[in-house]
């Protein structure tokens, strides 16, 4: 997987762009991510939070990095572990 993929869900209709990857198994709602997935099934419990479109995932080393094209009911995460929704940097003040 390299930046720039877009990788499906086998088990809901979250669909996602590689931002940034250097290792490991991307998942959504507990079953891997690939390319030419079906997102056909049903999320596992604990992976059913739901992903929200337009929004950036991350994980909390910061390697993995997803941005979320078509949301779904299962919720990404990297070898079993949630991502995390990224926070916008808040703007200077203009005084």
């Amino acid at each position: 997987m390299k930046p720039g993929s877009r990788i499906k869900s086998a088990a809901c209709a979250s669909e996602a762009v590689v931002i940034k990857y250097t290792g490991g198994t991307i998942e959504c709602g507990g079953l891997p991510m690939a390319e030419d997935a079906a997102g056909d099934g049903t999320p596992a419990a604990g992976y059913d939070g739901g992903t929200v479109m337009g929004k950036r995932y991350v994980d909390a080393d910061g390697t993995v990095e997803l941005l979320c094209v078509k949301p779904g009911k299962g919720s990404f995460a990297l070898n079993g572990v949630a991502l995390l929704l990224k926070e916008a940097k808040p703007l200077p003040a203009s005084d």
